[in-house]
């Protein structure tokens, strides 16, 4: 029986298969290719994990759009993956707003992280060491490496693989369903990590750990952690025991490796100490998250005293209690703390208090200081554009599409500026770039199909939005033959 399986089959299989609803339509999965070779090429990793990314993107539910959190979370990774010989993979973190603690890794260099994980993590070494365990299962190319065990798996196994690693991001009952009639034991052990893979996972990651100057110990603390967890949740396991089972061997090799390294203290980071607060502050009740900040400003000095104020401004905001966000915000400067996300919440409290012209020189101020911050300058355009002043949000968009030019939201900003001037072409033209950075590519189709009837392009537009579109016509037959 031949092993090479079209995507058509595998489309097949796996909407058989969907016995809950995952809300992932399955044109938007990869191509797995010749399953009888036993091996995914890394270029096809990218693009499975890049197909799995678009979906979670498009969940305003669950996923976390926040730059200041994506942005810390890279600078993170980026920290870690320095300290590894002759890496080439390129990573790329998100988070997803799920308050377990758990973490994931997807083909291609995709890390998912829950909010839960972050704002849980006692450290900033502990939330480095599951991080650095999810590069090293990338690296270590463990999920090509499990396919590559299972030469023999079929269709439908690989198909309700893929299922139920889309299913378990949020919902591990989603995930059990999904499994159902599709070899379920066998899958089961994919999904999980095998323990050789998760002791490799811990062995390169404690190493990334300390040559990034983390505390290694952060690794057992986060051990321990889990396993009381367990222990207090009997029968409903951590999620992150679910897809990286902590066995006894694992924890002493573990335990064994740590006792090799250097004892240090290590600080956490300021940006942590934010990011950690400002997540908390928008999860769950905000008057609890209020009360949680106010009272621990009575037990905390240093940074940690930064981290709750900073907290306690943005609870009070998402109350749009605007002069108490704005109180904490003045004792933050009163105490000379300067950071980007400082002037970020000082914008984002006079716009959404109505004071537009006022958060035009707030978001401004701030990026004098750091030039390109994407929170900055996402607010600026907002601020601009509430302020009606649309060429000046156009000025600053088609500055930084330059810079960033696969950066999804600047495309859409600048199809938004230029339908308040009344640009149709350019209005469309700059939609359709922002449908293909999300790997919508029959909308950009059609949004250059609508450029082409504008009338109101030169020439040179004009010739380029045909262009354009002939490319990404080609791309669809493309993909059409490739059975997508």
């Amino acid at each position: 029986m031949s092993h090479f399986f079209t995507a058509s089959r595998l489309r097949a299989a796996i909407i058989g298969l969907m016995l809950v609803p995952l809300g992932v339509p399955a044109q938007n999965l990869p191509d797995l290719g010749d399953v009888a070779q036993a091996d995914l090429p890394p270029a096809l990793e990218r693009r499975i994990g890049e197909s799995l990314w678009r979906d979670v993107r498009a969940s305003e539910r669950t996923y976390i759009s926040d730059p200041e959190v994506s942005g810390y979370l890279n600078q993170l990774a980026d920290k870690l993956v320095a300290k590894l010989p002759d890496s080439r993979q390129d990573f790329e973190l998100f988070a997803l707003r799920d308050p377990t603690l758990n973490a994931f890794a997807w083909p291609g260099g995709f890390i998912g992280v829950h909010s839960g994980l972050i704002i849980t993590a006692q450290s900033e070494s502990e939330l480095a060491s599951v991080i650095a365990h999810e590069i090293s299962h990338v690296t270590q190319r463990h999920i090509a490496r499990q396919f590559a065990k299972r030469g023999e798996m079929s269709v439908i196994a690989i198909a309700s693989l893929i299922v139920a690693a889309l299913a378990a991001r949020g919902n591990s009952q989603a995930a059990q369903a999904a499994l159902v009639g599709g070899q379920a034991a066998s899958i089961a052990a994919q999904l999980a990590y095998t323990r050789d893979f998760e002791r490799e996972a811990d062995r390169i990651g404690l190493q990334m750990l300390d040559g990034a100057g983390f505390d290694t110990r952060a690794m057992a603390a986060f051990f321990e952690r889990i396993q009381r967890s367990s222990r207090l949740y009997e029968g409903n396991a951590p999620s992150y025991l679910r897809t990286h089972p902590l066995t006894a061997e694992r924890i002493a090799d573990a335990s064994a490796r740590i006792q090799q390294t250097a004892y240090r203290q290590v600080p956490d980071s300021i940006d942590f100490l934010l990011v950690r607060a400002k997540l908390r502050a928008y999860d769950g009740d905000a008057r609890a998250a209020l009360a949680e900040f106010d009272e621990r400003l009575r037990d905390v000095q240093g940074n940690a005293r930064i981290a709750a104020r900073f907290g306690l401004a943005h609870a009070a905001l998402r109350l749009r209690d605007f002069t108490h966000a704005q109180q904490e915000v003045d004792m933050l400067r009163a105490e000379r703390f300067v950071s980007p996300m400082l002037d970020s919440l000082a914008g984002q409290i006079s716009l959404d208090a109505g004071n537009a012209a006022v958060a035009v020189d707030r978001f401004r101020d701030g990026l004098k200081r750091a030039p390109h911050a994407r929170a900055l300058t996402y607010g600026l355009i907002e601020a601009l554009l509430a302020d009606k002043r649309p060429q000046e949000a156009l000025d600053v968009v088609n500055d930084e599409v330059t810079v960033f030019t696969q950066d999804p939201q600047l495309f859409q900003y600048q199809a938004r500026t230029y339908a308040l001037l009344g640009k149709r072409l350019a209005q469309h033209r700059a939609q359709a770039e922002a449908y293909v950075l999300n790997g919508q590519l029959q909308a950009a189709v059609e949004q250059l199909e609508l450029a082409q009837r504008a009338a109101d392009g030169d020439f040179y537009q004009q010739s380029a939005v045909d262009a354009r579109l002939r490319d990404l016509r080609e791309r669809q037959v493309e993909l059409r033959r490739d059975g997508l």
